[in-house]
Order: C-alpha cells, then sequence, then structure tokens
C-alpha cells in the first residue's frame, strides 16, 4: 500500500475523516445511553420524593410546572403527594439556584401548612468536602437545621445575614444558595397554594 504524501490537504483530509468518525461514535454512544440516564434521574427522583415527604407508602397525585420572572426566569416543578388513605401530605418541590460552583437543584418538601417536612440535594457542582456538605448539613439534628421551620413569615437566611440558620463551615456561598433555593421554592408553594383555591 502507498504511503500518504505528507501535505497541508492530506492532513486536512485525514482530520475530518477522523472527527466524523469520532463524532459518529460519540453519538451513538449518547443514543445508547439516553434512555439509562432518563431511568436513572426517574428512579432518584421518585426516591428523594419520598424522603423529602417522610414516606414510603405515598404517590404522586399531579405534578405542575410554575414559571415566574423576578428579573430571571424561574422554572419550579411540584409533585403533589397523598398517603396510602388518600389524604394529601404536601407538595415536593424542585428549585434551582446558582451555588459557588454552579447550578444547585433542591427537591423541598413542604406539608400542607407549609412547614419543611425535608430535602434532598438533586444535583450540585459545589466544592468537595465543603459546598457539598449541604446534603447533610441542613438535616434534623445538624448544625443548620431547617426541618420543622416555615418561611412563611421570614425567608430562611444564615447568622451572617440576620437569620437564625448555621451556614456551612467555610461555605457561606453555597449556605446561602441553598436557602435561597428553599426560600424560592417556598414562594412556589404559596403560588401553587393559591393556583388551587
Amino acid at each position: 500500500m502507498k504511503k500518504l504524501r505528507s501535505s497541508l490537504s492530506n492532513m486536512i483530509l485525514v482530520l475530518v475523516a477522523v472527527s466524523l468518525v469520532m463524532g459518529g461514535i460519540l453519538a451513538w454512544v449518547n443514543h445508547i445511553t439516553e434512555g439509562p440516564i432518563a431511568l436513572q434521574e426517574q428512579q432518584t427522583l421518585a426516591a428523594g420524593i419520598k424522603k423529602v415527604m417522610g414516606g414510603e407508602k405515598l404517590t404522586v397525585i399531579g405534578t405542575d410546572t410554575i414559571t415566574y420572572n423576578d428579573g430571571k426566569p424561574q422554572t419550579f416543578i411540584v409533585h403533589k403527594t397523598q398517603d396510602s388513605h388518600k389524604r394529601p401530605l404536601g407538595v415536593a418541590i424542585e428549585s434551582t439556584t446558582l451555588g459557588f460552583g454552579g447550578d444547585l437543584k433542591v427537591l423541598v418538601g413542604f406539608d400542607t401548612e407549609g412547614t419543611i417536612v425535608g430535602y434532598t440535594i438533586l444535583q450540585h457542582t459545589e466544592t468537595p468536602g465543603l459546598g457539598a456538605k449541604a446534603d447533610k448539613w441542613f438535616q434534623e439534628g445538624s448544625k443548620g437545621n431547617i426541618i420543622g421551620k416555615s418561611p412563611s413569615q421570614k425567608p430562611l437566611q444564615v447568622t451572617k445575614d440576620g437569620g437564625d440558620v448555621d451556614a456551612i463551615t467555610a461555605s457561606t456561598i453555597t449556605s446561602r444558595a441553598f436557602l435561597n433555593a428553599v426560600n424560592a421554592a417556598y414562594d412556589a408553594y404559596a403560588m401553587n397554594l393559591k393556583a388551587d383555591q
């Protein structure tokens, strides 16, 4: 077989051919992994809803999307839940805000009175070891406990900002972002409540 002559046109031809082959392989891999990734996200969300609403025996009876523009358009997904006796438990709300390292996506559970029942972090890009502590720091029994609180009277804030929630040590920006996401989720809860009346 004759060796290709080293010229600019031959190098471009080889580079284009390699790029096309690699692009095709990446598209194929993306197509193959799309389904399993979507299924995993659904399972994570279902487990998260059960966790934040405090029970295994619940049913999601409806999902609403709320969008409002507060200078920056925000979208919230509201999952309405009921127990096994068909009594309303409250809602689990997906809320996203900008943290220290990027988007911080939180799922917050509110009972029918607007009190925080639980939360879980669905997605974050915070610093490992610091900002990543948000998944445990604000849980019941921890220093920054928000469980059982309601942002209805006063938004949740860290103590540095005049609030009553302890920030994660050396990670005030993530703590503020997390509390902003929870407060925004409560606003979506209040809007959803008004829409249902």
